[in-house]
């Protein structure tokens, strides 16, 4: 069984037990949180597509904790002009354990 959520703006094909980086959710580790934006599921042959989103389904996770991601250089450099600009940037992240899928 798996199903296809959206948290984000980015989507996820999610089964039960598995472990994901999303993006940032508030919330403490071990708190309980539950998608709600649910494109689709299926489960064996039996799939349930919606239009956009499935009414009534949810996915159940855990959050297992919060970080940051690796550093992104960018740099801006405008030769003979005496011009050099340097910015990092590392984007929040929640790692979270799918608990199961209820359709």
């Amino acid at each position: 069984m798996y199903a296809v959520v959206v948290t984000g703006g980015k989507q996820y094909r999610v089964t039960p037990g598995e472990w994901l980086r999303v993006e940032k959710i508030d919330g403490e580790t071990g708190t309980a949180v539950t998608l709600d934006r649910v494109l689709m599921v299926a489960d064996g042959d039996a799939i349930k597509v919606g239009s956009p989103t499935l009414a009534g389904a949810t996915v159940s996770a855990e959050i297992i904790g919060q970080g940051r991601g690796k550093k992104v250089d960018i740099i801006k450099f405008r030769r003979r002009k005496h011009h050099r600009k340097h910015q990092g940037h590392r984007q929040a992240y929640t790692e979270i354990k799918i608990t199961g899928i209820n359709a």
